[in-house]
Order: structure tokens, then sequence, then C-alpha cells
């Protein structure tokens, strides 16, 4: 045995054999997919060596104290990620033990409450988008995104999927990164700053040998895109479509996807009852009509009896690569986020179908406060004709460097759509704006005044 190996014991004999069995000739091989720019040689320039744990401390604090946080300034951020209240009720009850600690449950008697908060996440999740099942939830929105796009793959035995030019750009990255390995054609449109989504452009781009259309909605610059239109045309040719959610606080208004005709729903489950935490861990919702159900990533808990007609629940459905399927799995990355399952579940009950929508009227009113007052700041333009609490602006300038002077102000004046579409000078100008509950009417004031003094 290697003295030096102390927490990775593994011989040079065993390495050797490891990577016999994979084929290949060393370790490096196996990063042979990272750009050589991206990989080190050595220790990483710059970087401190070992210091006691009350340095680190005040070293990370003074890097901390550097931030703004959400709630500590006017906050217009969305674009995929959203601030809204949650409940002190749902951090409290997430952080009992049985909660906190629970894990998959693979022996159903001995986990039956984790098994019925999945039960109810998935009645509340295929309530509100709209479909006939919900799976137990997934990793985050983005890689839901691609899942669905796989499923109807395997569905309809297509390799294309349409894109609409709408759909949130980290979501299409995630998308084309695992088409790669998949053989999949990603046809995306290219994003305009229009009023309207060009629904009539992405119908016309469907053909028979389309596997599924993605469309966001609302989209990424908060219009509202025509899913009746875009499902009949999608299902003329044989294809799924697949609506993309990354607002479920927006199904409170809106008509549910899965009623409008979609046949897989995702989407970003952060909204309710999930903070912004720095970007994750999130929680990605996914649901299809029950006819699809066998093809559906992740897993499925289940209602049933025991040997004396009680109620009770089960895992129904696995198809995950780490349970008995192996390599026919429907996925690899279909981690279920069950403590962020939780919190969304109790949000959720929290508000009930009343509560949803009230909240929804709020953020809808809300925005469009904040449209009008932005309106009669010269220089901005209101892009949307329709909009739920997202909406975009163009400015006289580049927003990238608007949005930098606005922090400089103490105002977090939203998402240049430069940020989100680097190198694309169309949208440079755009800047993307998101207002919630806890948006005052205070704050929409101050990013009033501080966007006419950066534009004068």
């Amino acid at each position: 045995m290697e003295t030096d190996m102390r927490y990775l014991p593994l011989t040079s004999a065993d390495r050797a054999e490891m990577l016999g069995v994979i084929g290949a000739a060393s370790i490096d091989d196996l990063f042979a997919d990272v750009p050589a720019a991206a990989q080190l040689d050595g220790p990483i320039a710059g970087l401190p060596g070992h210091a006691s744990e009350m340095a680190v401390e005040r070293h990370m604090a003074a890097l901390a104290a550097k931030n703004v946080s959400a709630g500590a300034a006017p906050f217009f951020l969305g674009a995929g990620a959203y601030r809204h209240h949650v409940p002190a009720s749902v951090d409290h009850l997430i952080q009992r033990g049985e909660f906190l600690t629970a894990y998959t449950p693979y022996q159903p008697e001995i986990a039956q409450g984790t098994l019925q908060v999945l039960f109810e996440f998935q009645t509340q999740v295929a309530r509100l988008l709209g479909t006939d099942v919900a799976n137990a939830s997934m990793y985050d929105g983005s890689t839901a995104c691609w899942e669905a796009v796989a499923m109807a793959g395997r569905i309809t035995r297509r390799k294309r999927a349409v894109v609409s030019g709408g759909l949130h750009p980290h979501y299409l990255a995630t998308m084309t990164t695992m088409a790669r390995f998949t053989g999949d054609e990603i046809d995306a449109r290219a994003p305009k700053l229009e009023a309207e989504p060009d629904d009539a452009a992405l119908i016309a781009a469907i053909d028979g040998e389309t596997s599924c259309v993605v469309v966001q909605y609302p989209d990424v610059l908060g219009r509202v895109p025509d899913l009746a239109a875009i499902a009949a045309a999608a299902q003329a040719q044989g294809a799924l479509l697949i609506a993309v959610v990354t607002e479920p606080v927006a199904l409170g208004l809106l008509e549910a996807p899965g009623n409008l005709g979609a046949d897989i729903v995702v989407g970003e489950g952060q909204s309710l009852g999930v903070g912004l935490q720095f970007g994750g861990p999130y929680l990605g919702l996914f649901g299809c009509r029950e006819k699809f159900l066998r093809q559906m990533p992740g897993r499925l808990c289940g209602q049933t009896v025991d040997a004396d007609g009680k109620r009770g629940f089960v895992l129904t459905l696995s198809t995950r690569e780490q349970h008995i399927r192996r390599e026919k799995a429907t996925s690899n990355i279909c981690t279920n986020a069950g403590l962020c399952a939780l919190a969304f579940s109790i949000h959720m009950t929290l508000l009930g179908g009343e509560g949803l929508a009230r909240l929804a009227r709020v953020n809808h009113a809300t925005a469009r406060k904040l449209a009008d007052r932005l309106a009669r700041v010269p220089g901005v333009g209101v892009v949307n004709n329709a909009y739920f609490n997202e909406f975009a602006v163009t400015l006289p300038e580049d927003a990238r460097e608007v949005v930098r002077l606005l922090a400089d102000r103490h105002v977090l004046g939203g998402v240049s759509l430069g940020r989100l579409y680097p190198g694309v000078n169309a949208l440079a100008n755009g800047l993307l704006l998101t207002a919630t509950e806890l948006t005052t009417d205070e704050d929409i004031e101050m990013l009033a005044i501080a966007l006419e003094g950066v534009l004068a």
C-alpha cells in the first residue's frame, strides 16, 4: 500500500488495472474533453497557502461583505431565478429531523413519510402544470428540459428538436451540450427583441422529422406564446410540444400548459419555497400525458393499500440508472431534489389555489406599475405587449454598462441581454426586469430615478 494516498488508498497497480478495463492509457486520457487551456499543470497561481480556521473565516467574511444581497437593495433581477417571499414556516418544517435527514425511499416500510410527501408533491405539480402525471422532482429546470427532449426522441423515434428563440439561453446550452452525446439535432431559432414571440416562424420549422417543439411559457423576455396553436401544429406532424415554465407563480394567472395541448411540461420550481441561494440547489418539475408515463425519467411515488387495507405509499416507477435498469435507464441526471421538493410542497400547501392566484395577481399588478413608470423615463422603451411579472425594455446604450452604473447607485437594475447573449449585438441594448410581491413602490421609484440619472 502506498503511504502517500492516505484518503485515496489505491495502489499504482489498482489504478493501472482500472485504466486497462476502460481502455485508457493514463488518467490524463479521462480529461480529453476538457480544453487544454482550462487544464492546470500545477498549483493555481495566486492561491494562498494554508491558514488557520479563524484567518480563513475572517477572509471569507470580508469577501462576502463585498456582495449586495437580494434584500439589501431595490432588486429587479429574474431571468429564471426569482425573489419571492418564502413563509418562515417553510424553513421551520423542512428542518425537522425526519425531513432533513431523509434520503431515497428504497424501503417503503420505513419511508412512508417521505413517500407521502413526494406523492402530495406530484399531485400539486400535475395540477399546476395541467398534466396527467408528474414525477417526484428532478435536478433543476434546465436538465429537466433536456430530459424532456430525450424523452420525446424515445417516443417519436426522431432526432430533431425545434426550439423557440424565446427559450432561456442557459436551458438551450444545457440541451446542446447533452445532444452532443446522443446525436440529437437542436434546431434553435435566433432570439429577437420584439413585442411578440414569432410563433409563425416556429410553426413553419416543424416537419415530419421533428421529434418535439420546445417553447418557454412565458418566454425568456416575458412574452406569452400561443401554446394551443403551436401544439396543434406540432401534433399534426406527429411531434410533441414541450412547454418550459421558469416562473411557476405565473400559472396562478395563465392557463396551465397541459390544458393548452402541451404533451410534456417541465420547469424550475425555485420560485415556490426555495430561495435564490446563490444559484442553487434548485428544483426540476416534470409532468406529461399518462400515455407517456413509462418513458418519463425519475421516480414516481404511488398510493396503495397494505395487507390490512390501510393506505400506504410505494415507489411505483423508478427508471434511474442507479436502480435495476442500469444502462437501460431513461436518465442518469434525474436527481430527486427531495428537500427542495418538500419546500415547494409546503409553500404550495400554505398558499392553496386561491392564494396562488392572489399572489400571481399581485406580481402582475406590480410589474405593470414598473412598466408604466419606466415608460416615462426618457430613452427607455417597453418592448412587450403582454407579460406576467417580467418584461424587456430597450435603452439608448449598452445595457451591461447601465446595469453596472445602477449597481454603483445601490440598485440591482435587472439582467442585461448582453449578459445572457454575449456577442449578439442586436440585443446589447436590451434589459430584462422583474417585479414580484416583494417589489415596493419605493423600489420602483428608486430604479426610475437612478435610470434617469445614468441615462442623462
